[in-house]
């Protein structure tokens, strides 16, 4: 039976993750930093790993300091948790679907750095605070990419944007190759690792069904095929 491992600050924001796992027909479950304790068993019957959104990783784990004007909010014990399971997912091949944040974080666990602080990604100030209204950008899928692969040839496609750090060329892990960018300022929105079979981290959040193209919910679907062909 097959087991996806989704990583999160807490069980109901994993939910959305777990719905659509679950229509693909496999299970999951939430790991968070409460459940640590329980990481070794729980591994031994992951045949996939979920990182999902969630808080700033901690500069220190790039070799930075925090700059004062970064807005970083840091979650340090989510930081190792997620470091020590996707170690272990990568060295055991298992797929990786890494969103927001777990994009970020894969591409530090490959030796990558981030910038603290992107202007124009998220929400910020531009709307009132009690109205949901995501922001969205242009994203360009670079042909002969994983990622183009699943979703359709390489084309510009419109994302939502809901993050305020990122990474361009000049942070990205050197074992780990750029698959989609923002069309204008050259922000990496897809990373994918060509050392391992399944192994795919993107910017936007495709969990958002109505704020990305419906072809990347095909993303899921292969994520959850991958984790099927590890079952035991």
């Amino acid at each position: 039976m097959s087991l996806i491992v989704i990583t999160a600050n807490t069980e109901k924001e994993a939910y959305p993750y777990q719905k659509i796992i679950a229509e693909f027909g496999s299970n999951s479950l939430v790991m968070t930093t409460e459940k640590n304790v329980l990481m070794n068993t729980i591994l031994n019957d992951m045949t996939g790993l979920l990182l999902s959104g969630g808080d700033d990783i901690h500069p220190k784990f790039y070799g930075q300091e925090i700059d004062p004007n970064s807005k970083l909010i840091s979650n340090e014990a989510r930081d190792l948790m997620e470091f020590s399971i996707l170690q272990k997912a990568l060295a055991a091949n298992l797929p990786v679907l890494a969103i927001c944040r777990g994009m970020q974080l894969l591409n530090v666990a490959f030796g990558g750095s981030l910038i603290q602080h992107i202007e124009g990604h998220s929400l910020e100030q531009s709307v009132a605070p009690d109205v949901e209204k995501p922001k969205h950008h242009p994203v360009y899928v670079s042909p002969g990419s994983k990622l183009a692969a699943i979703i359709g040839l390489g084309a510009v496609y419109r994302t939502n944007s809901e993050h305020h750090q990122g990474l361009k060329e000049a942070q990205r892990a050197k074992g780990l190759l750029a698959s989609a960018y923002h069309t204008e300022d050259g922000i990496i929105e897809a990373l994918e690792s060509p050392s391992h079979d399944w192994v795919i981290g993107l910017q936007c959040h495709p969990e958002k069904t109505k704020e990305v193209p419906s072809n990347f919910f095909r993303l899921f679907q292969g994520f959850v095929e991958r984790s099927e062909n590890n079952r035991v």
